[in-house]
């Protein structure tokens, strides 16, 4: 058994609302092998955990181990030219019909093999294992065919076996249109030949879909909804992102875990989601790189919906994988307060993706996934941003990271 002692710690439990992260001072967590035994006070610590290793001791703010619930982790090339040409004026639409945007790094995806899709991606753990990320939610959806999405998917697969954190696989074949077939036979593909093989190889957990005038429509997304769950695929989505259509109210009909973006989301939608349960998944980074218009959190969270937030990282829109500076942006540009994005990337981004009851929170029989944050409270760490404020991972019982 191990444990570390006399420290403060959020337990953000699913109890209260989002703002609630529980916070226990001069505490103690046990854990023994991957399991947490006994959470409280150290002056209350029963005799039979006395004689458990001390991992560490005094000084800390003990989280849940952080969980990246949306990112675009596997892909080739990077898009920093059209950065510049963004940032100058130039307008996405105009990058994306000359070939830019998503069919660029398509272009890029294809022509990597999957050793460099994974080699690329392991890094890019490497560096959120620094930062306090236990979980990580990984899209497919630069391939947009059968092979290309199988090498993104399948090497999310390999990924699993070397990587110490956990990734959550989702397939996207549904992002976008590729050039080379068209609308009618690209959805047939996806519903008759992708999401049957992918589901019998288990190669994700989830179905996600682009709703959108540039992407997909909700009459073309339906039949892939009923497709991926036939096949025993969970749903998220994203919408809501460009423009406002509906589209948190069409997550919440058809039962998604969640619906993610929700920058355009109508008070019918926020109505939807809380009578749903949906979750609903803010990326601030996304908002900040692309010059949109961010969400208004406070209009959810006050309603009672409740908020996750992630990277969105990818290589156009959110080049960042840095999630702590994810969550300074839920507060500055999202309006939540800082224990609200703490909320936003343990309990609810577990709920997220349907992990609830064995991650997000420091509980006693969940796993042992902690981050040990250098601050004296959660609102100096984001109101003091720092490239890292976190000095220990630790993931399934394990130290994986320590300064």
């Amino acid at each position: 058994m191990n444990r570390i002692e006399n420290i403060t710690i959020a337990q953000c439990l699913d109890q209260g609302v989002q703002n609630d992260v529980h916070l226990i001072e001069n505490a103690t967590v046990v854990w023994q092998e991957d399991i947490i035994v006994w959470v409280g006070k150290t002056k209350e610590m029963p005799e039979q955990y006395e004689h458990s290793n001390i991992v560490l001791q005094n000084g800390g703010f003990l989280v849940p181990g952080l969980i990246d619930c949306h990112t675009h982790l596997a892909f080739g090339g990077w898009r920093a030219d059209e950065f510049g040409e963004r940032v100058s004026g130039t307008p996405y639409a105009e990058i994306t019909k000359r070939g830019g945007g998503i069919s660029s790094t398509v272009a890029d995806t294809r022509a990597a093999s999957k050793e460099e899709l994974i080699e690329k991606a392991n890094g890019f753990l490497t560096e959120m294992t620094a930062l306090g990320v236990t979980t990580v939610e990984c899209k497919s959806g630069y391939g947009l065919n059968i092979d290309d999405e199988f090498k993104i998917l399948s090497a999310y697969d390999d990924l699993k076996k070397i990587t110490s954190l956990t990734l959550v696989s989702t397939f996207l074949g549904a992002h976008l249109v590729p050039k080379e077939t068209s609308r009618e036979d690209y959805c047939r593909m996806i519903i008759e030949e992708m999401i049957p093989k992918i589901a019998e190889q288990k190669l994700a957990e989830f179905c996600d879909i682009f709703i959108d005038d540039h992407a997909f429509t909700q009459t073309e997304a339906r039949p892939i909804i009923e497709a991926a769950k036939a096949h025993g695929l969970k749903i998220k989505l994203h919408v809501d992102q460009l423009s406002g259509d509906g589209g948190a109210e069409f997550a919440a009909d058809c039962g998604a875990f969640s619906a993610d973006h929700l920058e355009y989301v109508s008070e019918e939608g926020i109505k939807a989601l809380k009578k749903s349960g949906t979750i609903a998944v803010t990326l601030p980074l996304a908002s900040l790189y692309t010059f949109q218009k961010s969400l208004d959190a406070r209009m959810l969270i006050d309603a009672g919906v409740e908020v996750a937030l992630a990277t969105d990282f990818n290589p156009g829109s959110a080049p960042s994988n840095h999630l702590p500076l994810a969550m300074m942006l839920g507060c500055t540009l999202n309006r939540m307060s800082p224990k609200e994005t703490l909320k936003a990337v343990t309990l609810y981004a577990a709920k997220a993706l349907d992990k609830a009851d064995k991650i997000g929170s420091i509980e006693v029989g969940k796993c042992a996934d902690f981050a040990l944050i250098d601050t004296p409270s959660i609102e100096h760490w984001m109101y003091h941003f720092k490239a890292n404020a976190n000095c220990l991972t630790v993931k399934n019982g394990h130290i994986i990271y320590q300064l």
